[in-house]
């Protein structure tokens, strides 16, 4: 069984930062990849950033480059996603997902709810 947790979250001004984080464990998990997406209300789900569990490679979505950064230990798994500069678009639930033996997001967490406000 492999568990997906996401902590931090909660409400953020505009213009402040949050700092959210991933852990992963289980007996048979490989975690290649884990990565961060987000939902806000009444939207799908969309990839904001990925790391390698090399820690060399981190992919980051457009919309995101230049406000998060995306860490993560090579060979650990845990990820720590350090979001800057705030504003209201990024409201919703980040989820962290990690792949599994086919490369595919198998993992979820139950997700984490940011508020901007103003």
């Amino acid at each position: 069984q492999v568990q997906v947790e996401e902590y931090g979250g909660g409400l953020v001004q505009a213009g402040g930062s949050m700092r959210l984080t991933c852990t992963a464990s289980g007996h048979t998990f490989y975690g290649v990849t884990m990565a961060w997406f987000r939902q806000a209300a009444g939207q799908g789900r969309e990839f904001v950033a990925a790391a390698r569990s090399s820690g060399g490679s981190t992919a980051y979505a457009d919309s995101v480059k230049g406000r998060i950064n995306n860490s993560r230990e090579k060979g650990k798994n845990t990820v720590y996603l350090e979001m800057n500069n705030l504003n209201q678009e990024y409201t919703a639930i980040y989820y962290c997902g990690a792949t599994g033996p086919a490369d595919e997001y198998d993992f979820w967490g139950q997700g984490t709810q940011v508020t901007v406000t103003k």
